[in-house]
């Protein structure tokens, strides 16, 4: 399974304009990360909380539906994020374009 995570992470990384990858767990707590500390620590601890948010208002929407993706479109980059039970995958690339 670990192996195959770390293909996943590599594909991804490969992808043009990808800047880093965050695996977060359900705590909030970045496990796996292709970028620098400080900015893990930031993002992973924003992303929780907005990916958590955006749950909930779906869901207060809808009680039978779920949150599946979030994409957050900035002038300087393009945040996407996956939820899962116990994971959160953070992807941060430059928009193209």
């Amino acid at each position: 399974m670990a192996s195959e995570v770390e293909e996943t992470l590599k594909r991804i990384q490969t992808h043009k304009g990808v800047i880093g990858i965050i695996i977060v767990n359900s705590e909030g707590i970045p496990i796996k990360t292709t970028l620098d500390n400080s900015t893990t620590v930031q993002y992973a601890g924003l992303i929780t909380q907005l990916a958590d948010k955006a749950r909930s208002t779906v869901r207060d929407i809808d009680p039978t539906n779920d949150l599946t993706f979030l994409r957050i479109r900035s002038k300087k980059h393009e945040i996407m994020v996956a939820p899962d039970k116990e994971y959160l995958l953070i992807v941060i690339q430059n928009p193209s374009g």
